[in-house]
């Protein structure tokens, strides 16, 4: 049944202390990948004031220098200033990595064991993923964590140009809108939350957010003078990053996915390789959401499936169209046309997404979803006539 709402959704920037840990995890896994296509990893980042704890297990032929990745992880992102207490240079980096425990990579590798009953590749753990799309936006993303990403990116884009002196990296924006019978129709709130240099005012942040990151950002359609700018409402943001909070990799799995409005199973994303179903299969559920929205099959869909570690196929896959499928169609029946167009199988999902590759930075920052790049291949739509196909069988 349509309703009436607002809903709010949060994006983070790349100086944030989280993200900060997911960028250096996803560049660990990059460059594993890069000299490697078949390394198992599994990266955690932990960075707080001066220090960066890079840990986790990794298996691989690639040689690597893991401080040198995660500082240029760190400068790439902008800590550079000479004020920073978080810098480039000057971070004491410590290694934490071990190899991938034997017991779970038996369960992975398509070859057969003792007490595996296939000799597949199996899921690298036990767990349950969702896609989601919907049609509120040109990227079928919700429209809430889109433009709250928009913000995040035009910041980003400002900082890194040089053309505004008294930004710093750590950032975070968050847009709330109402909606009226489900679809968006106003945005009541936004929220920019910036660091900065330590002499610049107030006031010229927030004229400068409104009017060159807001006004140039989000729909105009949607900004109303009912609608409310809280800029940097503590009134001061110069000690960000790890320096004024603590960082870890895979904190921020609500930014990563669709900022609430679908649900998620829990699982991070950042320095895992594709043999972790937390990652890739939840690609791969984006994948199949998006193609049935973009079909036209329904206005809105979500997909879950779980996995037993070690087992090559999904115990469970389901679909909900929240009442919005088209023609009459019943998500029992979109179910089985996803069944017969898709494939579950790790393996599966790793050869249809082309997933052995260091795209992996690409994807850590203003969402996993959303994007439009070649390299991001489960935003393609090249299954909708399939699937149409499939229906009508």
């Amino acid at each position: 049944m349509s309703k009436n709402f607002i809903f709010s959704s949060e994006s983070v920037g790349e100086g944030h202390p989280d993200k900060v840990c997911d960028t250096i995890s996803d560049y660990v896994l990059d460059a594993c990948l890069a000299q490697d296509k078949y390394s198992r990893v599994a990266c955690e980042t932990y960075a707080k004031s001066n220090l960066v704890v890079v840990g986790g297990e990794i298996t691989t032929k690639a040689e690597l220098d893991f401080s040198a990745i995660a500082r240029k992880a760190i400068r790439e992102i902008g800590y550079t200033h000479d004020d920073d207490v978080f810098h480039a240079q000057r971070v004491l980096i410590l290694n934490a990595i071990t190899s991938q425990s034997p017991d779970i990579a038996q369960g992975v590798d398509a070859r057969k064991a003792d007490g595996k009953g296939t000799s597949e590749q199996g899921a690298g753990d036990q767990g349950l993923m969702f896609g989601y799309a919907c049609n509120e936006t040109p990227e079928l993303m919700p429209a809430p964590i889109m433009y709250a990403h928009l913000l995040g990116q035009a910041l980003t884009r400002i900082r890194k140009s040089g053309k505004v002196k008294w930004l710093r990296p750590d950032a975070k924006s968050q847009v709330s809108v109402r909606y009226e019978d489900d679809q968006p129709v106003e945005i009541t709130n936004v929220v920019i939350s910036t660091q900065h240099a330590p002499d610049v005012k107030h006031r010229v942040i927030k004229e400068f957010c409104i009017e060159e990151v807001i006004g140039k950002t989000l729909p105009p359609e949607l900004l109303t003078a009912r609608t409310q700018y809280l800029i940097n409402p503590t009134g001061r943001f110069v000690v960000g990053g790890p320096q004024g909070d603590t960082g870890l990799t895979g904190r921020k799995i609500i930014v990563d996915t669709y900022g609430g409005m679908g649900r998620h199973g829990g699982g991070a994303f950042s320095g895992k390789d594709p043999s972790k179903v937390d990652r890739s299969a939840a690609y791969m559920g984006r994948y199949v959401a998006k193609n049935i929205v973009a079909a036209g099959i329904a206005t809105s869909a979500e997909i879950q499936f779980a996995y037993a570690i070690g087992h090559p196929e999904p115990v469970s896959v389901s679909v909900d169209t929240f009442g919005t499928a088209a023609d009459g169609l019943t998500d029992p029946e979109i179910e089985n046309a996803v069944k017969e167009v898709f494939s579950f199988k790790p393996a599966d999902i790793i050869k249809e997404l082309n997933l052995l590759r260091p795209i992996y930075r690409k994807t850590t920052n203003y969402g996993h979803f959303g994007k439009n790049d070649p390299d991001i291949t489960w935003e393609k739509t090249n299954k909708t006539q399939a699937l149409k196909k499939a229906l009508d069988s």
